[in-house]
């Protein structure tokens, strides 16, 4: 399978896929590899995000995680996108899903943590599916 949602476009991988990363590697790092990338880099994540993901989760994203390109990660199983209205480059997959949403750069912490939330229960919805299955490794997923 191959998950496309469009063709080519520039993913940044600085806020809410570095967010999902986070909390997947957090929530059900036993059961997949979670990565976030993009197909460009931004030198600095968003700060209201390591700020909240701090405050929140105890998790310093910039200590555990960086950006990174999406050649330089493995093969993924899964892949799922986090919609901010973008197309993405084709992605060789098993499985892939989009979570949606805009772009919550800019918006307040309220929203920003309403966001955490939504991608926190997501992935124990991805895990629970998962784990069901009779994985023999761990699933390496990618979070765009």
């Amino acid at each position: 399978m191959r998950c496309q949602i469009g063709k080519g476009s520039i993913c940044h991988n600085f806020c809410r896929s570095q967010i999902a990363e986070a909390l997947g590697r957090h929530l059900a790092g036993d059961v997949m590899g979670c990565y976030s990338a993009g197909t460009a880099i931004k030198t600095q994540m968003n700060q209201d995000a390591v700020r909240l993901m701090k405050q929140y989760y105890s998790i310093n994203m910039e200590t555990t995680q960086y950006g990174k390109l999406l050649s330089s990660i493995p093969p993924v199983d899964i892949v799922v996108t986090i919609g901010c209205n973008v197309q993405y480059p084709f992605l060789p997959c098993r499985y892939c899903e989009d979570w949606g949403g805009d772009d919550s750069t800019g918006k307040s912490d309220l929203k920003l943590l309403a966001v955490m939330e939504k991608m926190a229960s997501n992935i124990s919805v991805l895990k629970n599916d998962f784990t069901g299955r009779s994985v023999v490794k761990i699933v390496n997923t990618l979070i765009l």
